[in-house]
């Protein structure tokens, strides 16, 4: 935090006023934090991985000389691990999804028209003059690189659902298809991770973020990772148009086999969305980030639409006997898919406030379980605009995701949870409470009670009885 305060410093000529860390639902381990001062607002990015923070600011650098559109680098420190960059805001493609229930409108479908024309620009013109030997991946995007990805989904989807499959035949497929990907040119540069999450809409304008992993590769992958998002969910026929506007757009820079590249690019479909099983497998089954889970069944369906509409080039018999019994399988998702009906378990949670009655009396004898003290995380109740509102209300909810590390933080809490709870299951305990703490028991601890009666709910299919304390003193109106 001093670091960053010191960057900004030096770049605006004032100390910043306010630090307020940023949420980003991703697997990474990066920090982001908005300051806010005389000078104007910046990104400040924390990272101990030199190597990685050094590739992206070269790249940065490198796209915004190419009048490409990406953040802007205001100043680093000396060992690369924290830098500023420009503010694009806080709304994303993926945001606008939402906002939109996942129903492409136009202006949507106009954003990703034009998100298509600037990844090509982003691929073509970025690759001229562009050191490869800056980035983080050297060696670019082969064979090697796809066995890897291959080996994730093996390892941290199939073999976590206990799916069964014979390795050898297995491996003989993920084989024949890397060998066949890996004839895939003409090689440009290659985002890598290129998703709606990762495009940002400053005044509505797309802009790229997040290239730190970006290599020389086959231009169909980046095309992939956008249109074939798993929770984008985009309806295939607006997937047909948009790869062939990117078609017609690419075409306008080099020449282009327009069936040769089509037959490859369902082939990185299948292969991206391997990947990314395997990624939400260790993210939501390993380390229990429940937001990643919620990915996997449209994941599935991608690979169902593929394995049914695509004649590939080589049988894939394996991967096609595991994928559909994947697909088949009922996976812990949905409410009640891990408990048996009728379990005595009664799960207690609650809010609470530390100045207005304290941590809720135990009434059922057991010693009251859990509490989780939200004193930690920044308190939206000091703000004005939000001292007469609740944790449920929508502007509560967004500051909370947006400007804390209340997620991130939940995220632990529910591991923890989980353990004890499937301990209880286990012995056939019928209660347990879990309580959340803040100082008036009005927007943070509402806000995390809320959440974790959801999650349990989802996750378990026990009963949650949910209580929040102080509800008969919040104001009005909510």
């Amino acid at each position: 935090m001093q670091m960053l305060s010191d960057l900004y410093t030096s770049w605006a000529g004032s100390p910043p006023d306010k630090i307020t860390p940023i949420l980003h639902a991703s697997a990474s381990h990066r920090r982001y934090f908005r300051l806010e001062g005389k000078g104007g607002t910046a990104i400040g990015t924390q990272y101990d991985n030199a190597a990685e923070n050094a590739a992206f600011l070269y790249l940065s650098r490198h796209f915004k000389e190419k009048g490409l559109p990406v953040p802007k680098i205001l100043l680093e420190s000396n060992d690369h691990l924290t830098y500023l960059q420009e503010d694009l805001g806080t709304i994303s493609l993926y945001d606008q999804l939402v906002a939109a229930n996942f129903t492409l409108t136009s202006a949507l479908h106009s954003d990703y028209r034009l998100v298509v024309e600037l990844l090509a620009a982003l691929q073509i013109k970025g690759h001229e003059g562009l050191d490869y030997r800056r980035c983080l991946s050297k060696e670019g995007f082969g064979k090697q690189e796809m066995t890897w990805d291959l080996s994730y989904f093996k390892y941290y989807f199939l073999k976590l659902l206990d799916i069964p499959f014979d390795e050898y035949a297995l491996e003989r497929d993920f084989e024949a298809l890397s060998n066949w990907l890996d004839t895939a040119r003409p090689h440009f540069f290659m985002h890598r991770d290129f998703q709606s999450r990762n495009i940002l809409l400053p005044g509505g304008q797309p802009h790229f973020i997040d290239f730190q992993g970006g290599r020389k590769g086959p231009l169909q992958y980046d095309l992939v990772s956008l249109l074939w998002q798993a929770k984008a969910n985009l309806p295939q026929e607006v997937r047909n148009v948009l790869f062939e506007h990117y078609l017609d757009v690419i075409s306008q820079y080099l020449p282009i086999d327009r069936t040769a590249f089509a037959f490859q690019y369902y082939g990185f479909a299948l292969l991206r969305g391997l990947q990314v099983l395997g990624a939400y497998g260790l993210r939501g089954l390993v380390e229990k980030k429940s937001h990643f889970l919620e990915s996997i069944p449209f994941a599935l369906q991608n690979i169902q639409w593929l394995l049914e509409h695509v004649e590939f080039p080589a049988p894939f018999t394996e991967l096609k006997k595991a994928l559909g019994l994947a697909i088949q399988k009922p996976l812990p998702l949905k409410p009640g898919t891990n408990v048996a009906q009728g379990h005595p378990l009664t799960i207690l949670v609650q809010s609470f406030s530390y100045i207005k009655g304290g941590i809720p009396v135990d009434e059922s004898g057991h010693g009251g379980g859990f509490v989780f003290d939200c004193r930690g995380i920044e308190n939206p109740g000091r703000l004005e605009q939000y001292r007469m509102l609740t944790g449920r209300s929508p502007k509560v909810i967004e500051f909370l995701q947006r400007e804390s590390n209340m997620d991130p933080w939940l995220e632990h809490v529910f591991s923890t949870v989980s353990e004890t709870v499937e301990n209880y299951l286990a012995r056939n305990l019928a209660e347990l409470s879990i309580s959340f703490g803040c100082t008036g028991g009005q927007h943070r601890s509402v806000y995390a009670a809320d959440r974790m009666a959801f999650f349990l709910e989802k996750k378990y299919g026990v009963k949650v009885v949910l209580r929040h304390t102080q509800e008969a003193n919040w104001p009005t109106p909510q």
